[in-house]
C-alpha cells in the first residue's frame, strides 16, 4: 500500500543512509543495510521518514532495475528479502520503541493489515504496518496472501475499526473484490491501496471498497481523519460489477490453462524460432502467455481495455530490454482471439493489444507497469 513519498528523494542529511542501503542491498548484506538505517535513526532521523523516503523508494528502484535487464531476479528477490529484514530492525531500534511506548495504553484504534489471497508482495503491507503504529494504532499485521475466511475469521475474533488491504498486482483484483466485499458483510470498513488498484486508486471505486490511498502516509493521514463510512448493505459482487453477467470473465478464467496449453501447442508453427528454444525459455513461454491469460481474465472482470493493453505494452518493453522484439507476442495473441472469437469483450481487447504492439518502439516501451513489483512477471 506504499509508494514514493509525496516529494521525489530523501531529505537533506539522508543521502548517506540511502546510498549505504543501496549498496548494501546490491551486495546482499543485510547487516550493512541494517547498520545504515540504525546509523540514520541515531543520528536523529525520524523512523517513518527512513520508511517512506529511503526503504519504499529503493525497493521500486530494486524493480525499475529489473526492469532494465539490470539486476537478475535473484537479486530482486535478495533485495526484498533484505528491506524485510531491515525493516524488522528499524522497528526494535530504541527510538522507534520509545515512541511506541506513548500509545501502549490508549493506541488509536485497531487495524488489521493484510495482503490480499495469492499477493506475495508483502513489503508495501508491512511498511504501511510500521507507520501506522509509529501513528499511534494497535496493528494485526498478517503478512502476504491471507485466504479471504482466515481474514474474516480474525475480524470477527478481533473486531478492528477498519481492515487495511494492499495488493501489488492487477491480477489479483477478483480476489480483492471478493476479500472487500466479505470485510464489509461483517460491518467492517476497508480501506485499500497498492499499485493493483491503478494509479489514481480508479479500481478502488470500482470495487466498492471504503477508501484508498496511495501510499502509507495517504492511508495514515485518512485515517487520523476520523473514521471511514459505514459498508453499503450486503451485496454481491455482480451488484458492482453487471457486466459480469455476459460469463466472458467466468468462461475465460475456467479455461485459462486449456487456452495457455493450445497456444503453446500451436506457437511453434506461428512462430519457428520455437524451434530453436531451450527447456528455459519454453518453460518462460508459456509463463508470459499465463501472464496475458491473467491479465486478460482481469481486464474482463474490471471492463477495462486500457489494463490489459497497458500491461502488454509493458512486457514488450521487457522483452526489448532484453533483446526480444515486441512483435514476437503477435503469434500468441492471434491464437488466442481465434479461441475467443465468439467472446466479443475478449476478442476487441486482444485487437487492441495487438494494435499496441504495432505502434512504433518507443510507444509501446514508455508505457507504466501495471504490476507493481515487475519480477512478478516475465523472466527471460
Amino acid at each position: 500500500m506504499t509508494g514514493p513519498a509525496r516529494h521525489y528523494g530523501p531529505p537533506p542529511g539522508l543521502d548517506a543512509a540511502t546510498d549505504g542501503l543501496w549498496d548494501a542491498v546490491i551486495a546482499g548484506d543485510e547487516y550493512a543495510a541494517a547498520d545504515a538505517v540504525t546509523t540514520a535513526l541515531d543520528r536523529g532521523a525520524d523512523a517513518e521518514t527512513v520508511l517512506l523516503e529511503i526503504i519504499a523508494p529503493l525497493q521500486a528502484r530494486v524493480g525499475r532495475e529489473w526492469a532494465a535487464n539490470r539486476l537478475t531476479v535473484a537479486q530482486e528477490h535478495t533485495a526484498t528479502a533484505i528491506n524485510e529484514r531491515t525493516i524488522a530492525a528499524l522497528a526494535h531500534h530504541p527510538a522507534v520503541r520509545k515512541t511506541l511506548a506513548r500509545y501502549a495504553e490508549r493506541p488509536r484504534g485497531r487495524v488489521a493489515v493484510a495482503c490480499i489471497d495469492g499477493e506475495w508482495h508483502a513489503l508495501p503491507a508491512r511498511i504501511l504496518a510500521e507507520v501506522l503504529r509509529l501513528r499511534g494504532w494497535q496493528v494485526d499485521y498478517l503478512g502476504a496472501q491471507v485466504p479471504t475466511p482466515h481474514l474474516i475469521a480474525h475480524v470477527h475474533r478481533t473486531n478492528p475499526a477498519v481492515v487495511a488491504l494492499s495488493s501489488s498486482i492487477a491480477t489479483r483484483l477478483p480476489s480483492a473484490h471478493a476479500a472487500i466485499t466479505a470485510c464489509q458483510a461483517t460491518g467492517t470498513p476497508v480501506l485499500v491501496g497498492g499499485a493493483a488498484y491503478g494509479p489514481d486508486g480508479r479500481y478502488a471505486a470500482l470495487l466498492g471498497a471504503d477508501g484508498w490511498a496511495p501510499d502509507a502516509r495517504s492511508a495514515a493521514d485518512r485515517l487520523a481523519e476520523g473514521p471511514l463510512r459505514k459498508p453499503p448493505p450486503v451485496h454481491q459482487v455482480v451488484d458492482d460489477l453487471p457486466h459480469l453477467a455476459d460469463q466472458e470473465y467466468t468462461q475465460i478464467s475456467r479455461t485459462a490453462r486449456g487456452l495457455v496449453r493450445h497456444v503453446m501447442t500451436e506457437l511453434p508453427a506461428r512462430f519457428p524460432a520455437m524451434a530453436d528454444y531451450t527447456d528455459q525459455q519454453l518453460r518462460h513461454t508459456a509463463e508470459d502467455i499465463a501472464h496475458i491469460v491473467d491479465f486478460l481474465g482481469t481486464a474482463l472482470y474490471v471492463d477495462d481495455p486500457d489494463l490489459f493493453t497497458g500491461f502488454i505494452a509493458w512486457t514488450a518493453g521487457i522483452l526489448g530490454a532484453r533483446g526480444v522484439p515486441a512483435r514476437s507476442l503477435l503469434p500468441g495473441l492471434d491464437l488466442l482471439a481465434e479461441q475467443l472469437v465468439d467472446y466479443p469483450r475478449a476478442a476487441d481487447l486482444l485487437s487492441r493489444a495487438c494494435d499496441t504492439l504495432r505502434q512504433p518502439p518507443d510507444a509501446a516501451d514508455t508505457a507504466p507497469s501495471p504490476v507493481g513489483d515487475p519480477a512478478e512477471g516475465r523472466t527471460a
